[in-house]
């Protein structure tokens, strides 16, 4: 056990996140979406939502300022102006946990897909809300952190 750290933070999650270097990403899934066929490595975190992961994550994960945005999300199928409710949660929690304010970029289905076979590592959760996917860059730790 260690101090300051979520309990939903797993041993496995937290190597992968001190591992990940400046402009890594790692991606926070849906319990749908196809984690293992489109990642390297796959964590589970059973019976934790995206938007806890989420939460929990940005805790300890500095984010990338050095690109527009570095949230991505996937866009809803034939929809895409439509903002799923999932995303509208990561919204709140990125403005409240960050500095960063923007909502997070849309990617259509098979560009995320392509996007995440790219990422450090998949974080599964056991999340059903559609399109609680969310991709996030690492960014650096500077002297006022």
């Amino acid at each position: 056990m260690l101090y300051h750290i979520p309990s939903i933070i797993t041993p496995e999650l937290l190597y992968a996140m001190r591992a990940m270097g400046h402009g890594d990403e790692l991606l926070i899934t849906d319990a749908n979406f196809p984690a293992t066929s489109h990642g390297r490595e796959c964590i589970r975190l059973s019976g934790v939502n995206s938007s806890e992961a989420l939460s929990a994550i940005l805790a300890l994960f500095p984010i990338d300022t050095f690109v527009e945005n570095p949230f991505i999300t996937m866009e809803t199928v034939d929809h895409p102006e439509i903002v799923p409710p999932a995303v509208e949660d990561f919204t709140q929690i990125i403005q409240k946990k960050t500095n960063f304010t923007a909502r997070p970029i849309g990617l259509e289905r098979f560009e995320f897909y392509q996007r995440a076979k790219q990422a450090f590592v998949i974080i599964q959760t056991s999340d059903i809300r559609p399109y609680a996917n969310i991709m996030v860059k690492k960014g650096v730790i500077n002297h006022a952190d």
